[in-house]
């Protein structure tokens, strides 16, 4: 099973540096204006709309190839 991973761009100029986020319950969702990042504990991670931060999923999303001779 694939660790759902998200890395997040900071445009530049925002004196922040990228992140790498990633859990085996990771979820991504959107909230009143905020990209939202959590996992069974709590949100892990906040971002405003308007920041102009970029999320993209990293991980590999892929179904795993069947096994041969397997259904």
């Amino acid at each position: 099973m694939t660790v759902p991973a998200y890395l997040i761009i900071h445009q530049q100029g925002h004196g922040k540096d990228d992140v790498l986020i990633e859990d085996d319950n990771l979820t991504l969702h959107f909230e009143a204006g905020w990209a939202v990042l959590a996992d069974t504990a709590g949100i892990c991670y906040a971002i405003p709309a308007g920041q102009g931060a970029s999320i993209q999923r990293v991980d590999d999303q892929q179904d795993p190839a069947p096994e041969p001779g397997g259904e």
